[in-house]
């Protein structure tokens, strides 16, 4: 009973302080407040409210706390391989277990680390050409399995403050071995599809427009004829290209069913990018086309924003 009371009224502390910090966001985003920050980020159409972003950015610094379950033994759980176009995943986990956010107290957690790496399980679990997915989704819905049987975290939120770090195009199918991390990447799915329908060298034709030399200097050390043309396409949501494509100075044209860009609830991503979905397509050249140069380069400006 003392054990239980102890939990409940940890787990109504974390809310009540989660309360709070919702309110100082609140507050200043209706009182539109510019803190005394070196690193404040002026206001810019780019941002929802920068105001709102920076109080919770701070909120997040003071208050956020992360725990990682130590079950499991490397190579599939607490590493991956840093090396590579995948190596970001291996990093991250890396850089969550050595943060200053992670707590060796769950009931001071707001959310809950699963560390396994879906690069480590296509590695070190699936063998290659047999196009047997079960062990690998085993290996996953075992260790949610064990860590649902071994402490309350999971059960008491059926998984909804759990998340794990999935840069692999197999993510999907290992997550459908966790209902809750399925329903999410179900969006990955839909939009994939949605791609697959798209070539742009058959759906729209556009005269090429060139970044001005000096920006892509600036941006590259030097042009390359791929690299110069304001409108980028690209197909999956997973694509290092959509972070590319705004760092070199591009418009993107995101191409998206049921799918929610990054940072949609901070950055307006209608202000730098051209969205559209797939019933679009037919109209595209003219959606495209009808964007005047003026706003193509205010959009542009954004972007780098």
């Amino acid at each position: 009973m003392i054990s239980s009371k102890k939990k409940l009224s940890d787990l109504e502390r974390a809310e009540a302080g989660l309360a709070q910090v919702s309110t100082a966001i609140k507050e200043a985003e209706s009182k539109n407040q510019t803190l005394d920050d070196p690193e404040y980020v002026p206001k810019s159409p780019c941002y929802w409210n920068p105001s709102a972003f920076h109080r919770s950015y701070l909120e997040i610094e003071k208050h956020f706390k992360i725990y990682i379950y130590e079950d499991g033994e490397p190579p599939v759980f607490h590493y991956s391989s840093s090396e590579g176009i995948l190596g970001i995943e291996g990093i991250l986990i890396h850089q969550i277990e050595i943060s200053k956010f992670r707590t060796n107290d769950p009931e001071k957690a707001h959310v809950y680390f699963l560390p396994f790496s879906v690069y480590s399980i296509v590695s070190y679990v699936y063998v290659v050409d047999s196009h047997e997915w079960g062990p690998m989704k085993n290996t996953a819905s075992d260790y949610i399995d064990s860590i649902s049987r071994k402490y309350t975290y999971w059960n008491r939120s059926l998984g909804s403050d759990h998340f794990m770090l999935a840069c692999n195009d197999w993510t999907p199918e290992i997550s459908t071995a966790v209902p809750y991390l399925y329903k999410n990447s179900i969006r990955v799915l839909c939009n994939a599809n949605t791609s697959e329908r798209f070539n742009p060298a058959k759906d729209v034709t556009l005269p090429e427009i060139y970044l001005p030399k000096s920006t892509m200097k600036g941006l590259i050390g030097g042009p390359s004829p791929s690299q110069r043309s304001v409108l980028v396409f690209y197909a999956g949501v997973a694509s290092p290209r959509m972070v590319e494509a705004l760092y070199i100075g591009c418009v993107s044209v995101l191409l998206k069913d049921h799918y929610v860009a990054p940072f949609s609830d901070v950055l307006n991503w209608k202000s730098f990018a051209v969205e559209i979905t797939s019933n679009d397509i037919p109209n595209l050249k003219k959606i495209l086309m009808s964007i005047t140069h003026k706003k193509y380069n205010k959009m542009q400006r954004r972007g780098k924003k």
